[in-house]
């Protein structure tokens, strides 16, 4: 570690993470965990991931509508798009995570550092709001759309009040109150 501090400021290629990603033809799906297993020695390495897709079955997807890729996707038994598994492994190689904030009108999604607090999400959005900060009012997103409303989820009891030392975790909405 402390080596890994003295080197830090010159961005060594070496100290990246690396995304391997295999493209594949779409005649070789059914042995693409074959595929994918003959890189895993990789995967081993730190922050080096792999993922296997079939470019050329992606963009024949991505020219579908909505509804019409997502059931090409479950008759290939794909689980998700490769675009949806290349941003989830980077955000993982990156260590980012998404916090989501809003008001009646709009919703926004903001990245974060894995393990940074309320008060560091709160000065991504405006200084003003680190300044200021009081408390945010925090609740995952699937808990906000199973409640409907953060009214309701008040009510419930599952929106929370978080203080400075707050570590963010994925998919929170913040309410950011603030005093400047």
């Amino acid at each position: 570690p402390e080596d890994e501090r003295m080197i830090k400021g010159y961005g060594f290629l070496t100290q990246k993470p690396m995304l391997l990603i295999c493209n594949i033809g779409e005649d070789q799906l059914d042995g693409a965990e074959k595929i994918h297993t003959d890189f895993a020695e990789y995967e081993g390495k730190p922050k080096t991931q792999v993922v296997t897709l079939s470019a050329k079955l992606e963009m024949e997807i991505s020219q579908l509508d909505e509804e019409d890729a997502q059931i090409f996707i479950a008759e290939m038994g794909l689980g998700e798009s490769a675009l949806a598994r290349f941003i989830h492994t980077s955000y993982h190689l990156l260590e980012l995570i998404t916090f989501f904030t809003g008001n009646p009108n709009e919703v926004r999604a903001s990245t974060l550092l894995q393990g940074q607090t309320a008060i560091e999400a709160a000065g991504s959005i405006h200084t003003d709001f680190a300044r200021g900060f009081i408390r945010a009012e925090t609740i995952h997103w699937s808990d906000l759309v199973d409640c409907g409303s953060l009214g309701k989820a008040r009510e419930k009891g599952v929106l929370r009040l978080e203080g400075k030392e707050y570590v963010v975790q994925d998919g929170d909405v913040l309410n950011i109150r603030f005093n400047v």
